[in-house]
């Protein structure tokens, strides 16, 4: 599998684990507690596996961005977390961020 492989299923464990974490009750409610640590494990290993061949900073600006966005997103859906205007702008420009990062930046591998 590829860094950006890896990388997508990082996000996606970490976005899964921390939706979860509301879930778990401070873990004592034990599948979403399974799910949480399962989720965090596999998450980090697959962000270690992706750091060998992309820049720790791309790496977790992506990482960092798009979960923050997503796991806000579903807090919004499956919580009924309130978002305003200004949340939805903020993703915006967190995404427009890591667009900039991975289609301009020098720092970021072809």
């Amino acid at each position: 599998m590829n860094a950006y492989g890896y990388l997508v299923i990082a996000i996606l464990a970490e976005v899964i684990a921390t939706t979860a974490l509301k879930a778990a009750q401070s873990f004592t409610q034990p599948l979403p507690s399974f799910v949480v640590v399962a989720g965090y494990a596999v998450a980090f290993y697959c962000l270690s596996m992706c750091l060998q061949s992309i820049p720790v900073g791309v790496v977790y600006a992506i990482w960092s961005g798009l979960g923050i966005v997503l796991v806000t997103l579903l807090g919004w859906w499956v919580y009924g977390q309130s978002l305003d205007a200004q949340g939805f702008l903020g993703m915006g420009l967190i995404l427009a961020g890591v667009i900039v990062l991975n289609l301009f930046s020098q720092t970021a591998p072809p």
